[in-house]
């Protein structure tokens, strides 16, 4: 019942900078599983939405950003399952049409109450989200989906991989994904997650608890270029011409972030000759049109 129609592909990534140095990096294409529902958005929502409907819930409330991968991929998952949705929108001075995220997630039934970035803070305060649910009759997704839940759906990610590799790749926001990631993996491969926003400790705290305290993972710090939504213009040049070069669209917020770190890491020795690294295309690029709207069209598609 709650399962998209794709199961995403595996790519190789065809680079002289990596094939001279006998190294195949491979992407997963989470991208691809789905136009609405992509990416690691879809594998954390997957089972939060089989929890909501085993315990009868009819409504699911949420929290994000204006510009939020999670928000529009949660209003699009309850329109496809027919659940109510119900986002919690940190900024007061917002509205339903304040950009092509918010839109979209009004479009498909989304009921969107936008509140001040102090009460937003509140989010991960067990009384004050257990009145939301009470006062909305739903069921509670955290922001970006990141509970042990969503763990069980990337896990599936890791399954899905055919062949035999040392390092994976993630971008990372609230962490889940990567947790869910390291859940998958046998004790010789590595879990890498390229953090796209600044927050050592508490990434690193929170990935700790989601995981039983594993130790087959590191964080890189290197790449967030300032901050959540930050960015230059070496990140700007890496992604088109990476779309160039491939023919694959990156995000400025999370996998653009990513695959400049894996280059970078590449031309810094990180990855031994011989090693297998597979790269998870997390989605997300539904967020490019509102960053071009904000940055006179820098991403080209």
């Amino acid at each position: 019942m709650f399962e998209l129609e794709k199961v995403s592909p595996m790519v190789q990534l065809p680079s002289p900078l990596f094939l001279e140095r006998s190294v195949e990096v491979y992407m997963k294409r989470d991208d691809l599983i789905d136009s609405d529902i992509s990416g690691n958005k879809w594998r954390k929502l997957k089972y939060n939405l089989i929890e909501a409907r085993k315990q009868g819930y009819e409504t699911i409330v949420t929290f994000g950003g204006a510009y939020s991968n999670h928000i529009a991929a949660t209003a699009a998952a309850c329109k496809r399952f027919g659940f109510q949705s119900i986002g919690i929108i940190r900024g007061e001075e917002l509205n339903s049409s304040s950009n092509p995220t918010l839109v979209k997630a009004s479009e498909d039934g989304m009921k969107l109450q936008f509140i001040s970035r102090i009460d937003y803070q509140n989010r991960n305060d067990q009384v004050w989200v257990n009145a939301l649910s009470e006062k909305y009759q739903a069921f509670v997704v955290p922001e970006g989906g990141s509970n042990a839940l969503a763990l069980q759906g990337v896990k599936e990610l890791v399954k899905e991989i055919e062949i035999d590799f040392d390092y994976i790749l993630c971008p990372i926001g609230t962490g889940g994904t990567l947790a869910g990631i390291i859940e998958g993996l046998n004790a010789r491969q590595k879990a890498l997650g390229i953090s796209c926003l600044k927050g050592e400790k508490y990434l690193k705290e929170s990935i700790s608890e989601l995981t039983k305290k594993r130790s087959n993972w590191e964080l890189s710090h290197d790449y967030h270029f300032g901050g959540y939504a930050k960015y230059n213009n070496d990140l700007i040049t890496f992604i088109n011409q990476f779309h160039v070069d491939y023919r694959i669209a990156l995000d400025p917020i999370y996998t653009g972030k990513m695959m400049f770190g894996l280059f970078d890491l590449f031309k810094k020795g990180k990855f031994r000759s011989g090693s297998r690294v597979v790269c998870v295309h997390t989605g997300g690029l539904q967020g490019i049109a509102g960053f071009n709207a904000q940055h006179n069209h820098l991403i080209k598609t």
